[in-house]
């Protein structure tokens, strides 16, 4: 689970008080859709959550206040602020998605409906959604096209332009190229620097991995054996986590390429069935597991 982060202030004090300016301003001169981008989505849903506390508070926004919206904002508890990721609004989903949460790839048109429905209802409160990825542990995610399609994206861009008033959307993503630039255009975008050192190289599978959608069906077996022995002489989850990373390197290189941008978004989502696939307990046969995956992503 997430804390409220009461140290924030010392965190971004420009950031946080460029929104108090902001917020305090006569007119709360500051934007409906804001995004934030960089590497600790952490930090960003914490800077998030303040956000959503002082434009709740009912008296001087203060990190120390304690009203009563201060307080809920703070224990996580407030009506009108909220998480919105794929494993949420399950009960929107309809019985013949046949998905359970966990096995949700993303936040679904159900799911848009069902905020759309929300917001026709009035609140004494200043909404505020707050929408990034969880994995299945519960840990935040940054939004990306694969678990925030772009009909979903659509869905919602209406709402996105003309919310109700006193209703707030920030956006947590990795790269503003993560997410479709009609919702971009929309937002306010703000970088949020980190500490927490990430690493997104590639270096160990490349070798293996590059320009594999090229590959003939006829290597798979070559293709298929030398990932395994990748997986198996180092730990499986860097290697997947990796491949990925290659994948999100060349959707970026090839913003053009429709055709390739869908396979790999596609084989993202292979990639990442695989890692849930090892994480399992009993954990699965591995070899199995890379077997599965390269017959899917080769052509």
């Amino acid at each position: 689970m997430l804390y409220y982060n009461s140290e924030i202030d010392r965190k971004y004090p420009k950031l946080i008080d460029y929104f108090k300016r902001g917020i305090n301003d006569e007119d709360k001169n500051i934007s409906h859709c804001l995004l934030f981008w960089g590497s600790d989505i952490t930090s960003q849903c914490e800077l998030a959550l303040e956000i959503a506390r002082i434009l709740n508070c009912s008296k001087d926004g203060s990190m120390d206040c304690d009203c009563l919206n201060c307080r809920w904002v703070k224990e996580q508890t407030h009506p009108a602020v909220k998480i919105y990721t794929r494993l949420d609004f399950k009960e929107a989903d309809s019985a013949e998605d046949g998905e359970t949460a966990k096995g949700k790839k993303n936040i679904n048109i159900n799911q848009a409906k069902a905020i759309i429905n929300e917001l026709s209802v009035t609140s004494d409160y200043h909404r505020v959604y707050i929408f990034c990825d969880r994995d299945d542990d519960g840990n935040l995610k940054p939004l990306n096209r694969l678990n925030f399609p772009e009909a979903t994206s659509n869905a919602l861009l209406k709402t996105f332009e003309e919310p109700p008033a006193d209703t707030t959307f920030i956006f947590l993503t990795k790269d503003r190229t993560d997410i479709i630039s009609t919702v971009v255009s929309r937002a306010q975008s703000f970088f949020v620097p980190s500490a927490l050192e990430n690493d997104y190289s590639y270096d160990l599978v490349e070798s293996v991995v590059k320009d594999y959608w090229r590959i003939d069906r006829q290597q798979i077996l070559e293709f298929e054996a030398n990932f395994y022995k990748l997986a198996l002489d180092n730990e499986p989850k860097i290697i997947f986590e990796q491949f990925q990373n290659y994948m999100l390197t060349v959707v970026k290189s090839n913003p053009d390429n429709k055709h390739l941008f869908y396979k790999l978004i596609q084989d993202i989502s292979y990639v990442e069935d695989a890692k849930r696939q090892i994480s399992l307990t009993p954990a699965m046969n591995l070899q199995a597991v890379v077997e599965n995956l390269c017959f899917k992503i080769i052509l």
